[in-house]
C-alpha cells in the first residue's frame, strides 16, 4: 500500500535534539511552575517528570490538577528566541517539498510556536495544516484520541496510508498501534517501537522511495 498523508512532529524533530532550543523551553516550563504557580524549585524537575509521563504534557498536566489556562501557559514556555538555536535547512526543504503527498505538523506545542520554528528553519508553506494542542484538545500525543482527532483533521485516511515521524519513542509505539507506518527521528537504526528509524530527515526521499 503506498502512503498519502505524513504526520510530522515539530520539535526535536524538525531540528537536532541537542541544539539548546528544547532546553531553553524546558527551563521556561520551570519558569512557569515556580514564578506564576509557586511551586518550590526542589520539586519542580519531578513534578514536571511525573506530569509528562502521566499526562503526556507537563500542561495537561498543570490542567487537570490546577486549571492552568493553556494559552498563557503556552505563551510563557515558547517565549525564546527560536532564531538563536535554528537557521535555515535548504537540504530539509527540498526533501519535505519533493514528497508527492498531504503533510500535516502534528505537535503538543500550538500553530504559532510552530509557525516560529518552521520560519526559522526555512520551511514555511510546505504543509498543508498544523494539528497542535487546540485540535487535539483535551488530549496530546502519545494518546490514542488525539491520534484519531488528527486523522479526523486530516480528512480521515486510512491509517494504513499514514506515516509519523516523531523523535520519542512512546509516540511512535502508539501511532503504530493504529496501523500508521513510523519513523524515528534521530536514531540511526531501528528499534521495535517504530517500523524505520532516521537520523536525518534530509534522508526521507531514500526511505520511502517507490512507496508514495
Amino acid at each position: 500500500m503506498r502512503f498519502t498523508t505524513f504526520f510530522f512532529d515539530l520539535d526535536e524533530t524538525l531540528y537536532p535534539h541537542n541544539n539548546g532550543l528544547w532546553a531553553e523551553i524546558r527551563a521556561r516550563i520551570n519558569a512557569f511552575l515556580h514564578e506564576r504557580m509557586g511551586f518550590p524549585l526542589d520539586q519542580i524537575e519531578s513534578l514536571r517528570e511525573r506530569y509528562f509521563n502521566e499526562y503526556g504534557t507537563t500542561l495537561r498536566g498543570l490542567q487537570a490538577h490546577h486549571q492552568v489556562d493553556m494559552d498563557e501557559y503556552l505563551a510563557f514556555v515558547h517565549d525564546v528566541p527560536v532564531k538563536r538555536y535554528l537557521s535555515p535547512n535548504p537540504d530539509l526543504r527540498v526533501a519535505i517539498q519533493g514528497l508527492p503527498v498531504k503533510k500535516y505538523i502534528f505537535t503538543n506545542a500550538d500553530t504559532n510556536h510552530a509557525r516560529r520554528v518552521l520560519e526559522a528553519v526555512g520551511l514555511q508553506g510546505l504543509f498543508d495544516g498544523f494539528i497542535d494542542v487546540h485540535v487535539i484538545a483535551p488530549f496530546c500525543k502519545p494518546m490514542p484520541e488525539a491520534f484519531e482527532l488528527a486523522l479526523k483533521a486530516a480528512g480521515s485516511p486510512d491509517p494504513h496510508t499514514c506515516v509519523l515521524l516523531d523523535d520519542q519513542r512512546r509516540v511512535t509505539r502508539a501511532a503504530r498501534s493504529l496501523g500508521m507506518f513510523t519513523v524515528l527521528v534521530g536514531e540511526e537504526t531501528p528499534v521495535e517501537d517504530a517500523d524505520a528509524a532516521l537520523l536525518h530527515l534530509a534522508g526521507l526521499p531514500g526511505l520511502f522511495d517507490g512507496r508514495i
